[in-house]
């Protein structure tokens, strides 16, 4: 039986992303990993560093992810997120409203192979990056994603080589899946 709200983020997943997603690859299953892109996904999003996102910065970060956001689905998505007396959602809200999308769109999977669906969520990610295809993340391919995402790096080419050359561990000057997901297990987020 679906509710009034899982109607609502089922037509938002059609206005967001032009098409439902039929690919499990979205839900962040690993809780350490979840928390740590959660978290990245929020400050991104959070243009002004107020700890809270406003449903303009939320409008505006899926614009330059190319996803069409029609800003009245947007709004009825999240406003049941959103405390009384805040101008958007905090990260807890943030949390509670993925939360809520992953069980709307993807339901609870039993017996999942955590394991191979880390994995796989690290190949996804790592595709991102990856644009020419060609199993390796160079200066300029990752330089081109912080650009899409509006982060300062992306106009800086010398800040960019930088952080490929941090974990090139076979100095190659790009970035290959091995490193990307030592990069990643290995990722921590400083508690706030």
């Amino acid at each position: 039986m679906e509710t009034a709200g899982n109607g609502r983020a089922a037509q938002s997943n059609r206005g967001l992303g032009g098409g439902n997603i039929s690919s499990s690859s979205f839900r962040l299953r690993s809780p350490s990993l979840n928390k740590v892109r959660l978290r990245r996904i929020f400050d991104i999003f959070d243009k002004n560093n107020d700890g809270m996102i406003t449903l303009d910065e939320l409008g505006q970060a899926l614009g330059l992810l190319g996803l069409n956001t029609d800003m009245s689905e947007l709004e009825s998505m999240i406003q049941s997120h959103i405390k009384p007396g805040n101008a958007g959602l905090t990260y807890k809200d943030f949390e509670d409203l993925h939360v809520s999308l992953n069980n709307v769109f993807f339901g609870l999977d039993e017996g999942v192979d955590e394991e191979a669906q880390d994995e796989s969520d690290l190949s996804e990610a790592f595709k991102v990056f990856d644009e020419d295809g060609d199993g390796y993340i160079s200066a300029r391919e990752l330089q081109v994603v912080l650009g899409k995402l509006g982060l300062q790096e992306g106009g800086e080419i010398d800040r960019v080589e930088q952080m490929i050359s941090s974990v090139d561990s076979n100095h190659d000057g790009r970035v290959d899946f091995f490193e990307f997901k030592n990069m990643m297990r290995c990722v921590t987020i400083p508690s706030s």
